[in-house]
């Protein structure tokens, strides 16, 4: 007898989808109300079956890749569809091309604003050596503290 791998009869708490995917009632009781989860009730209880569970679980994959709950909302409602998955899978192709290239783009933005950034902190340094070297050691562990900042070091351990 094969069994179900999808375990379509398996419930889960609130609390419970909370502690494996790490956010909030209040974020799972924000997408009930966009529509994005339909959990059932148990008196007051919220119980969520393992397709709620699926579909939190592609709400927070989308979220991280910056779709909006819009774009999110119309590629879950493609899961009802009876196509095999064809025309969710072709809108996520859509949707997540779309996604890269505005990330590309931003990256480019990202990568020009640092190196403007540089070519600016070169200039200062310059004038600063010229003008005012007594100041540059000042901006060289200014420099460290946000390096270590960036690395995860805390400030006080930043000499």
């Amino acid at each position: 007898m094969p069994t179900d791998l999808r375990r379509p009869h398996r419930t889960f708490t609130i609390r419970q989808l909370c502690l494996e995917f790490k956010c909030t009632p209040r974020a799972l009781r924000f997408y009930e109300d966009k529509g994005l989860l339909a959990p059932a009730r148990d008196g007051m209880n919220r119980v969520y079956s393992y397709k709620d569970r699926a579909r939190l679980q592609m709400i927070l994959q989308g979220k991280r890749v910056g779709l909006a709950l819009a774009e999110i909302g119309e590629i879950l409602d493609l899961y009802e569809v009876d196509d095999g998955g064809a025309q969710q899978a072709a809108k996520c192709l859509r949707k997540f091309r779309e996604r890269i290239m505005a990330l590309e783009n931003q990256k480019l933005d990202i990568d020009g604003a640092i190196e403007q950034l540089k070519v600016g902190c070169e200039a200062m340094e310059k004038r600063l050596a010229e003008t005012r070297p007594d100041l540059l050691p000042r901006a060289e562990a200014y420099d460290q503290v946000l390096r270590h900042r960036l690395d995860g070091v805390e400030h006080s351990t930043a000499k």
